[in-house]
């Protein structure tokens, strides 16, 4: 069993004294709305702290993430939103600072959550003395900083864990804003974290360039765990419920909830035993599962109605789903930079115009190929997509001929 957090709700906000403009929620937020649009349309912090201080004192986090979905579902572009969201925090961090902390105890996903946010903290902290000597001619230190720079590895896993976490069970309540706006900028930090390996990985690395870039990976990381603390994880506080948590406390030590996914998917412990007549013979749920998951790719279904219901667990899986994701809109498994790619297969696949889609990325050692296929039934009837993925390093690396057993 989980640790339990107190349940936060907005009647149990400290500022309960503010002025009845401020404490009326509709007009709060739609003061908010408005800051955001001044700030959007060239408006300074300084300026708009100094003309809405008395709202911006007022305003919490479900304000803001409340106003941001709004402007967004208005018009304003999400790219907008992403370029400036650093700002909107800036802007109300008067208001942000007087949020409660949240409780942290040990066991509970948060506790985990903010402990890595910690961790990622110390270690930006520790590089930063690191470059800052490089950079000043030390080179000699050049091997101990590559080495520590591995443990920036973190930021990575700690995004994905939100990403694929947190993210499908706010869209679940309604809370999109994160998965539009936060995973973007997600994206903009794995990218200088790249820059920045890359380079240190080079040969003979700039000091002067690599402290730039690890300076615009700092700042940008640092910016990420506020607003976690102040935003994200107050929103998950208000929305999950234990079930929600006891999902993510599973998925965090390896164990997939396999009552909730067969629920989901409408198969029950009588299917396991029960053969399910096929075209080519006849299988147990059992079985076709294994089949699935012992298939030498990743794939995961998503239905004509544009929901994610199946993806195989196979032991190395190249990109990271957890349970949270089933019943999730497809666009909202995709980083706002790729959407428009998603939607386009999709559109194309409905259309009938186009029935394959494929890429392939380098990935470290991993040489990706990535395949999407429109499934259609006898009529030629939409019924979804299927998404392939493969690790093809190897495959490439294949030469001559094998025609013996070896082993």
């Amino acid at each position: 069993m989980l640790p339990k957090l107190q349940h936060r709700h907005s009647c149990e906000n400290p500022r309960s004294k503010m002025s009845e403009y401020i404490n009326n929620v509709s007009k709060r937020k739609e003061a908010v709305k408005q800051i955001i649009r001044l700030l959007h349309q060239g408006r300074t912090v300084e300026e708009l702290q100094a003309e809405y201080g008395h709202i911006i004192a007022g305003a919490s986090a479900q304000d803001i993430a409340a106003a941001e979905r709004e402007v967004i579902a208005e018009g304003l572009p999400v790219s907008e939103v992403q370029k400036l969201c650093d700002l909107h925090v800036a802007v109300f961090q008067a208001g942000l600072e007087q949020e409660p902390a949240p409780e942290n105890k040990p066991g509970h996903p948060l506790f985990d959550f903010r402990t890595e946010n910690e961790l990622i903290e110390r270690t930006l902290e520790g590089l930063e003395s690191q470059v800052l000597q490089f950079a000043g001619g030390e080179q000699a230190i050049l091997p101990s900083l590559r080495e520590n720079a591995k443990n920036l590895d973190l930021i990575l896993n700690h995004y994905d864990k939100k990403e694929n976490m947190i993210f499908p069970v706010l869209e679940k309540y309604g809370f999109e804003g994160p998965s539009k706006v936060m995973w973007g900028v997600d994206n903009e930090i794995r990218q200088a974290l790249r820059q920045f390996t890359d380079l240190l990985a080079s040969e003979q690395p700039l000091g002067i360039t690599l402290e730039s870039r690890f300076n615009e990976l700092a700042r940008k990381a640092k910016d990420m765990i506020y607003k976690e603390e102040k935003v994200l994880i107050p929103e998950a506080m208000d929305r999950f419920t234990p079930a929600d948590w006891q999902q993510m406390a599973d998925e965090i030590v390896g164990v997939v909830n396999q009552a909730a996914l067969q629920e989901m998917n409408g198969f029950y412990s009588a299917a396991h035993t029960s053969e399910i007549p096929l075209k080519t013979g006849a299988l147990t749920a059992e079985q076709i599962d294994l089949l699935l998951t012992n298939l030498p790719v990743d794939v995961t279904f998503v239905d004509e109605n544009d929901k994610v219901r199946y993806f195989t667990q196979g032991k190395e899986r190249i990109f990271t789903r957890t349970a949270a994701i089933i019943g999730r809109d497809v666009r909202n498994c995709h980083p706002p930079q790729s959407v428009h790619v998603v939607q386009k297969i999709v559109d194309e696949f409905k259309a009938g115009t186009r029935d394959v889609a494929e890429f392939w990325i380098p990935m470290g050692e991993a040489f990706v190929h990535i395949r999407y296929f429109a499934l259609r039934d006898e009529a030629g009837a939409y019924k979804g997509v299927i998404e392939v993925s493969q690790n093809v390093a190897g495959i490439r690396a294949l030469e001559g001929e094998k025609r013996l057993l070896d082993w």
